[in-house]
C-alpha cells in the first residue's frame, strides 16, 4: 500500500567519529552497510553536533534548540517537558513515533513526544537514582585513563544493549510487514533507533577485535603534553590522566573502537535487511547520525569534550530513494539541528516554532545559494568551563571564556595544527566570529544558571535516593555483561 506521507527510520548512535567509516574515507574499517546506505543517498561531510557531550547534544537534537536555550549543558540536566520535540511534531502530524533504545534523557519524562518506547536506557531515569555497575570494567564508561588501561577483547554491556535494541527493531519491522501483507497497515511509520555503540568502554568481542588486531594504526596527529598546549587542553589532559599514554594502550583502545564501529554496522545492516525483506523500504526516509564524535587519540585526546573535528563533527547519511539524489556528497556546513528540521520537512509536518534548524532539502531543490555555511556547538561544565564554537565557511573559532580563543582555517589546515588567533592578518575574522559566537550567548549568565541548577539537582538527587522512585524505562545492565578476556 503506497502512502502519501513517507515513513521514517532514524538511527542515532553514540560517539561515532565520522572518519571511522568507509564512506568517509577510512580504508581499514569494515562498514559495508553504512557504505551501501551512502551509495543510495547523500553523505554530509561537515555536520556539527550542538554539544560534544551526550545529553546536551541529544536534547538539542530533540528540540531543535541550542543547549543554552534548553538550559541543558551537562549530563545531569533535565529537558523541560514543556519544550516540544520533533517527536511531538510527528505525533501532531498523525504519526505514531516509536523509540527503540537510547535517548539519554533525565527526569520523569522518558518519552518527550514518543508514544511508544520498547527498550530504555541503562542509566537511572532520575538524578540520584540507582546507578550502574560495570563490574570488571568499572570506570571505563567515563572520561578517565582507566578506559584506556582496561581496553581490548572482551565484552561491553553497551553491545548487549544494542543487540536487544536490534532484536526489538527487527521484530517491530516484522510485525509491520505482517500488517502490510494482510492489507491492514493503515498509516506510515516513524521509528527512531538509539544505539550505545561505539561509546567506550573500548572493549569488543574477540571475533570483531581480531579483525583489526595487529593492523591498527597510530593516530595521525599526536600532540605531546607541554606548556604549548591550549590551557583548557592542558587542564583536561591532566584531569583525565592522559598527559602521556602508552602505545600499547593507544593501539588496544583504537582496535576495540574500530571493532565496535563494525559491530554497530552489522546491527544496522540487520535492521535495514528487515526493512527490505518486509517490503517497507518504499517511500521510506533513512537517516543515520550520531550525538558527537570520538577523538581516538588524535591531538593526544580521547572521548569527546573538545571542539576538535574528531570530537564535534558527526556522520550524517540520508537516503530517500526516488526523492533525493543517490551517491552524492555534500560539503556544506550543517548543524545536527538541521537534521531535525529536515526530517520534519520531509515528513510534511509543521516545523517546530522555536527551532534553530534549517531543512537540508533546500540544498537539493535549487535553493542552495541561500544556504549559510554556519554551525555552533557549546560545552559548559560544572567546574567552570564555558566554551562555544562557531564554524563559518572555512573558518572555525573555539571560544573559551576567560581563556584564549583558537582560530583555524580548515581549508588550509584540516588537522587544526596551526592556531591563527594571534596572526595579525586574521584579526578581522577573529573579531567577526567572536561577535557571532557571543550573540545571544552570555557565559556569565550561563554560569549563574548552572549554579542554580546545581542547587536544584541536590534536592532532586536526595529525593530520588530517599524515595527510590521506579524507573519507567530502564534496560537492566548487569555487572557480568562487562568483562575483558
Amino acid at each position: 500500500m503506497q502512502h502519501q506521507q513517507p515513513n521514517l527510520l532514524y538511527i542515532h548512535s553514540d560517539q561515532h567519529n565520522p572518519y571511522v567509516t568507509g564512506c568517509y574515507g577510512d580504508n581499514l574499517v569494515q562498514t559495508p552497510n553504512l557504505d551501501k546506505l551512502a551509495e543510495e543517498g547523500i553523505v554530509f561531510e561537515n555536520v556539527y553536533c550542538p554539544s560534544p557531550i551526550c545529553v546536551p547534544s541529544r536534547m538539542s537534537m530533540l528540540s531543535g534548540r541550542f543547549p543554552y536555550e534548553n538550559e541543558v549543558w551537562t549530563n545531569s540536566h533535565i529537558l523541560n517537558s514543556g519544550i516540544p520535540t520533533f517527536a511531538h511534531a510527528m505525533g501532531a502530524a498523525g504519526y505514531n513515533p516509536v523509540l527503540i533504545g537510547r535517548m539519554h534523557a533525565l527526569g520523569p519524562d522518558q518519552l518527550h513526544g514518543y508514544t511508544e518506547r520498547l527498550v530504555g536506557d541503562h542509566g537511572p531515569n532520575h538524578p540520584g537514582g540507582r546507578g550502574v555497575d560495570h563490574g570488571e570494567l568499572s570506570g571505563t564508561a567515563g572520561p578517565a585513563r582507566v578506559s584506556l588501561q582496561k581496553s581490548g577483547a572482551g565484552q561491553s554491556a553497551y553491545q548487549v544493549h544494542d543487540e536487544d535494541v536490534t532484536v526489538a527493531t527487527v521484530d517491530y519491522l516484522n510485525r509491520l510487514g505482517v500488517q502490510k501483507r494482510a492489507g491492514i497497515l493503515a498509516e506510515p511509520f516513524s521509528i527512531s533507533v538509539g544505539f550505545m555503540l561505539p561509546h567506550q568502554p573500548f572493549v569488543a568481542r574477540k571475533e570483531d577485535y581480531q579483525i583489526y588486531d595487529g593492523r591498527m594504526t597510530m593516530p595521525e596527529n599526536h600532540e605531546n603534553f607541554s606548556e604549548k598546549l591550549h590551557p583548557y587542553i592542558q587542564w583536561w589532559r591532566e584531569k583525565c590522566g592522559i598527559k602521556e599514554v602508552s602505545d600499547d594502550e593507544i593501539l588496544r583502545a583504537r582496535t576495540a573502537y574500530w571493532a565496535l564501529v563494525t559491530r554497530m554496522d552489522i546491527m544496522i545492516g540487520q535492521i535495514i535487511t528487515a526493512l527490505n525483506e518486509n517490503d517497507l523500504n518504499e517511500n521510506t526516509i533513512i537517516l543515520y547520525s550520531s550525538d558527537h564524535g570520538e577523538q581516538i587519540g588524535e591531538h593526544g585526546l580521547w572521548w569527546k569534550q573538545t571542539f576538535y573535528e574528531h570530537s564535534v563533527k558527526v556522520p550524517a547519511i540520508l537516503s530517500w530513494r526516488g526523492n533525493l539524489p543517490e551517491g552524492v556528497r555534500c560539503n556544506r556546513v550543517i548543524s545536527s539541528l538541521d537534521l531535525n528540521a529536515t526530517m520534519l520537512d520531509a515528513l510534511g509536518t509543521l516545523p517546530l516554532p522555536n527551532s534553530r534548524g534549517r531543512s537540508i532539502l533546500s540544498l537539493f531543490n535549487g535553493d542552495d545559494a541561500q544556504w549559510e555555511d554556519i554551525a555552533f556547538s557549546e560545552f559548559c561544565t560544572d567546574d567552570g568551563c564555558y566554551h562555544r564554537m562557531i564554524r563559518k565557511g572555512e573558518w572555525k573559532l573555539n571560544y573559551y571564556h576567560r581563556q584564549p580563543s583558537q582560530l583555524f582555517n580548515l581549508s588550509d589546515d584540516p588537522d587544526e595544527l596551526d592556531d591563527k588567533a594571534n596572526d595579525p592578518d586574521c584579526q578581522d575574522i577573529l573579531e567577526e566570529l567572536t561577535e557571532k559566537v557571543l550573540d545571544g550567548w552570555d557565559p556569565e549568565k550561563i554560569a549563574l544558571q548552572m549554579q542554580a541548577k546545581r542547587e536544584d539537582t541536590k534536592i532532586l538527587g536526595n529525593w530520588a535516593r530517599k524515595t527510590t522512585p521506579p524507573d519507567q524505562y530502564r534496560w537492566n545492565l548487569l555487572p557480568e555483561m562487562d568483562y575483558l578476556d
